[in-house]
């Protein structure tokens, strides 16, 4: 099953999907992003995260304040900042331009862009590699302001990820967030565990969620499993992170004003070849987990819906198995 394809309209309801950028030709943050969130409710995902990818401050302030209204008439559930407080060497189809050094104050002009325009609550989650100078305060900033930390794009060893992990869990009193485990992130190896490392004992101890991209591209399907068998789908949180050239097909496209080209299902950066999102709605995630990576419906439907509400707190009811 290659993405973008294999699970009809309807399928599967009640999906929540924490991490996406867009869909059919759309960017989320954009004056059309609601034609996006449509086609993903069309596939079943129920409650939507809209993720931003790094950009100027004024960019992001300007995203924040047009999907803003969007959480506060409950057509999406929140928004994510997938930067821009990032590793350069792991910044993936980031702009590098656009990476800056850990600033509080960004977090406060968000905080105030989403409250005056209606929602104070908006803000879920926001990425940030905790190795950068400025971190900590950082991420205390952000749990003040009821955003949670989520560590990824990252270049940490397991020291400082584990580290970083248990200070956000401690601070908001909930298991803290990894962003698309393994991706963005150096590669586990046996004499430097790195983050990976970090992220997978963390979640066995029930101290941290993590984001899987199972979509066929990301991670594998042997990978997949070990995961699921490891720490289990209450640890695991199924994410699509699409962008604008899901439901469409193969093509050119843009995502952050990076140009990505799109072949064979798998959207990568013209130029460097990084993977640039997911072309999958969170539905045929859901059924590729089932179907290719041979995990149990149960399970995978528990990492598609009550684990990636609890992780960041939403009241959703919870969905009955594909």
């Amino acid at each position: 099953m290659r993405p973008g394809e294999g699970v009809p309209s309807g399928s599967v309801s009640g999906l929540v999907d924490i991490h996406c950028h867009g869909a059919v030709g759309t960017e989320l943050g954009g004056p059309d992003s609601a034609r996006a969130v449509e086609h993903h409710a069309s596939m079943g995902t129920e409650h939507l995260v809209a993720s931003l990818v790094s950009a100027p401050f004024d960019t992001l302030v300007a995203q924040v304040s047009t999907l803003a209204p969007l959480v506060a008439d409950g057509v999406l559930a929140g928004i994510h900042l997938e930067g821009p407080f990032l590793a350069h060497e792991r910044r993936g189809a980031h702009d590098p331009g656009a990476l800056a050094a850990p600033d509080p104050g960004l977090v406060d002009r968000l905080a105030e862009a989403a409250a005056l325009a209606g929602a104070p609550d908006a803000l879920r989650h926001m990425t940030l590699a905790p190795e950068l100078p400025g971190a900590v305060d950082l991420l205390r900033a952000l749990v003040e302001h009821g955003i949670r930390p989520s560590v990824g794009h990252t270049d940490a060893d397991a020291a400082t990820t584990a580290r970083t992990l248990a200070e956000v869990a401690d601070l908001q009193g909930a298991p803290a967030l990894v962003t698309h485990v393994f991706n963005g992130m150096p590669p586990l190896h046996h004499r430097a565990g790195g983050p990976v490392a970090a992220a997978l004992a963390a979640a066995a101890r029930g101290e941290a969620v993590l984001e899987l991209i199972a979509d066929g591209t990301h991670v594998s399907a042997e990978v997949v499993r070990m995961l699921f068998e490891t720490v289990g789908p209450g640890a695991l949180a199924l994410v699509s992170d699409a962008m604008p050239a899901t439901g469409l097909g193969d093509g050119e496209y843009t995502l952050g004003g990076l140009e990505v080209v799109v072949d064979d299902g798998t959207a990568r950066l013209a130029g460097s070849g990084a993977i640039a999102g997911g072309t999958s709605t969170l539905a045929e995630c859901v059924a590729w987990a089932v179907e290719v990576a041979g995990l149990p419906e149960a399970d995978v439907t528990a990492a598609a819906t009550t684990t990636p509400a609890r992780a960041l707190g939403l009241a959703v009811a919870p969905a009955a198995a594909p």
